[in-house]
C-alpha cells in the first residue's frame, strides 16, 4: 500500500524506526506514535518506502 502524501510517508518512516528500536517511541507524535502498535515493519516498509515525487504534503480528507 503506497502512502498518499508525503506526510504520510514521512509518519511511517519514523515509526519504522522507532519499531526497529533505532529511536525511542517516546519520540513520536500523532500518526506516527500510533502507527508503530498497529502495524507490522512490513506495512511501514512499504509506506516509508513509497516515492515522494509528486505527492501532495498532506493527503486530502475524505
Amino acid at each position: 500500500m503506497p502512502a498518499k502524501s508525503k506526510a504520510q510517508q514521512m509518519a511511517a518512516g519514523a515509526a519504522l524506526a522507532a519499531k526497529r528500536g533505532e529511536q525511542p517511541k517516546s519520540k513520536l507524535k500523532g500518526a506516527s506514535h500510533s502507527m508503530v502498535d498497529s502495524m507490522s515493519e512490513k506495512e511501514l516498509h512499504d509506506l516509508a518506502s513509497t516515492k515522494r515525487k509528486g505527492k501532495p504534503a498532506h493527503a486530502p480528507r475524505d
